[in-house]
């Protein structure tokens, strides 16, 4: 921490300088006029008055603020603390020693010098006093028949400087956090200012709901949004109205605003007082930029598909060259082969693009599991029933999943097609079964005990055309994955090793 007096420090030395020379005022007023009622005084009355009547002339001519211009701070206090030093130990000489009490006021002055003195001056101060104490007992040990407890004058002296040290800690920790709190201060009213900037030039309407429901803030965009530019009054008041009713985490509300269309989401607990946040979205702005990403991706996902097409389709032209050269019949079939397989590659992929174009006709209903699963598998495996012993089924009666019927069926070829052909073959070697999920939904895990997935297939595993199979397409996980967003469900690969697992989470009823 800086050792430099920081302004607000100084002021706050000064206010306490003050109340030092009122308390200064209080002594020098009291002793004069109640010194001898107090006993103080008796060895020399003469002096103890005139030490009372100069201790109040001096702290009032100090105490002038032209006194303070024309001193500074700083000297003042030391003009100040020697006067106290020379006072009281008139007032202690003349009461009788340090028996009068004096002492204990020599102690205040000494912790109100520390605290307001800059630098080690306070040390200063309790050596002197040590000396003019130290003296006074030694004058009246050698003149005076009431000599001096000269142990009990150390132990005060000790006192002194000990009162000294921790004044002066207790000034050093004052001003420390004095600059803390300036610096604090000051990056509070830099992020202040900052933070009103932001919100001011945000392009979403901003608005601050307190605990009682009432609006405490909104930002110019969401006044402008609002109708509060217009001067009608009652419209906004309508609006804002509307709007306090919405309560954090609940859905998103579509709000009319004039010729606008405003998207309104709520977030609470952003404030200590329990205030919400809602922001206003412009819905017409929302539906351009989706359309754009719409675009965007529907751009590459055909230069994806065109790229995919041309590699068959150049094969299929090649072997139909050839197969028009070609004499012997066996060289025939293998090009007829070589056709018929790319030309299905091409079917596939066809088809697979039309299923994602279907993800927005989404008709949900609550499928039961166990059936639904045992009556795939046979269909699934009606080329080879044998197959029909991969599977090891583990589902409840009551086990629903809210999906479209299509869907559905489209994601389990997908997956049990995957799991299939990389499972060890064995018997139950696909495990099928359901548990909950947070939120009353129902999360349906396909596990093969195949030798897993390598965390770098897994961050591209949903990807569009990536695919470690050599006649795949690359598009059933991703087009999995669209079909369970549509249906506000959830795809995702679990970590399985060794074999490859995958969880579908959606909710138990539509």
């Amino acid at each position: 921490m800086t050792t430099t007096d920081s302004p607000e420090f100084e002021q706050t030395r000064w206010r306490s300088l003050r109340w030092f020379n009122l308390f200064r005022l209080v002594v020098a007023g009291g002793f004069l006029v109640a010194g001898r009622a107090l006993d103080l005084g008796e060895f020399a009355p003469a002096v103890f008055r005139m030490a009372a009547a100069s201790y109040l002339a001096v702290t009032l001519l100090l105490g002038f603020p032209d006194a303070a211009r024309r001193l500074g701070l700083d000297r003042l206090v030391l003009i100040q603390a020697l006067v106290d030093i020379l006072i009281l130990t008139l007032f202690l000489w003349s009461s009788g020693g340090y028996r009068s009490g004096i002492p204990i006021l020599m102690l205040v002055v000494l912790a109100a010098a520390g605290l307001i003195a800059a630098g080690r001056l306070v040390l200063f101060f309790a050596s002197l006093m040590t000396v003019a104490v130290l003296g006074e007992n030694a004058w009246r040990y050698i003149y005076s028949a009431g000599a001096g407890d000269f142990f009990a004058v150390g132990l005060l002296c000790v006192g002194f400087f000990t009162v000294a040290l921790v004044s002066r800690m207790l000034a050093l920790r004052a001003r420390d956090n004095e600059e803390l709190a300036r610096q604090r201060g000051e990056a509070l009213r830099s992020e202040q200012a900052l933070n009103a900037h932001i919100i001011h030039d945000l392009p979403d309407g901003v608005l601050v709901i307190g605990a009682d429901g009432l609006p405490r803030q909104l930002n110019p965009q969401a006044l402008e949004w609002l109708g509060g530019d217009s001067g009608a009054g009652e419209v906004l008041e309508a609006r804002l109205a509307e709007l306090t009713g919405l309560e954090a985490g609940s859905d998103p509300i579509l709000l009319e605003s004039g010729s606008r269309t405003l998207l309104c989401r709520a977030i609470g607990g952003v404030g200590q007082r329990g205030e919400r946040l809602i922001y206003l979205q412009d819905f017409a702005q929302i539906q351009a930029q989706a359309q754009q990403l719409k675009l965007a991706a529907l751009g590459r996902l055909t230069a994806s598909i065109a790229h995919e097409i041309r590699n068959p389709l150049s094969a299929v032209t090649h072997a139909a060259d050839l197969l028009a050269e070609e004499k012997r019949a066996d060289m025939q079939a293998r090009l007829i082969r070589i056709i018929n397989d790319n030309a299905h590659r091409i079917e596939r992929l066809v088809r697979d693009v039309l299923a994602l174009g279907r993800r927005e006709q989404v008709l949900v209903e609550a499928l039961p599991l166990k059936a639904y699963l045992e009556s795939f598998i046979e269909e699934f495996t009606v080329h080879d029933p044998a197959e029909v012993r991969l599977f090891a089924v583990g589902f409840d009666e009551d086990d629903t999943m809210a999906f479209d019927r299509a869907h559905f069926n489209q994601i389990l070829w997908n997956l049990l097609g995957n799991a299939r052909r990389y499972c060890s073959g064995g018997e139950g070697s696909i495990r099928l079964f359901a548990d909950e999920a947070p939120g009353g939904r129902i999360a349906m895990h396909i596990i093969d005990d195949g030798e897993g997935i390598s965390a770098e297939i897994r961050r591209q595993l949903f990807e569009p055309f990536f695919t470690t199979h050599a006649k795949g397409t690359g598009l059933g996980l991703y087009i999995a994955r669209e079909l369970a967003d549509a249906n506000q469900a959830s795809l995702e690969v679990l970590d399985n090793a060794p074999g490859g697992h995958f969880c579908l989470t959606a909710k138990r009823q539509p």
